[in-house]
């Protein structure tokens, strides 16, 4: 995927609003985690074989982090989907709020300008901005699963609205 757009071109949201977008995205997945019992998280699947909730989960904050650290440094290093994930929600939670916390403190020192330059991530070039919304978009997809697999378990998920 190209995106050719330039630094000149008209900003449609401010950093200050793009992150308070992402944190909302991030509050809610967090309240699809916290949904699931406990033995449902890491096992249940409504359609196999699509993966648990859980995994998915782990796969948002890789690729999360990995977006994190591209748009700080430039280096868009393939992740280890399998490497620092554990089958225990608690470790789930805590990784989750640690780079949450990060992405709040870290996301405004990224230079404007890196938005719009070319990058080649592991699933093609884009520009940051791209890689950025890829990443939201990413989670919004995952989380739509996490949603059908909550309503196949009998459980109401939380409102999509509310972030």
């Amino acid at each position: 995927m190209k995106n050719t757009s330039t630094a000149d071109s008209p900003v449609i949201v401010s950093p200050e609003q793009f992150l308070d977008h992402w944190q909302g995205h991030r509050r809610l997945t967090r309240r699809v985690i916290e949904a699931f019992p406990e033995d449902q998280l890491f096992t249940f699947t409504a359609a196999p074989p699509m993966r648990p909730f859980g995994e998915l989960a782990w796969e948002i904050h890789q690729v999360s982090a990995l977006t994190l650290t591209g748009l700080l440094t430039g280096d868009w290093s393939m992740p280890d989907w399998r490497g620092g994930v554990s089958q225990d929600r608690a470790e789930l939670l805590r990784q989750w709020d640690e780079l949450t916390a990060r992405i709040g403190a870290e996301l405004p020192q990224v230079d404007p300008a890196f938005f719009s330059q070319l990058h080649n991530l592991p699933w093609g070039e884009m520009s940051g901005w791209v890689a950025a919304i890829y990443n939201i978009d990413n989670e919004i997809h995952h989380r739509g699963q996490g949603y059908v697999y909550l309503r196949a378990l009998g459980i109401e998920p939380p409102p999509f609205y509310e972030r």
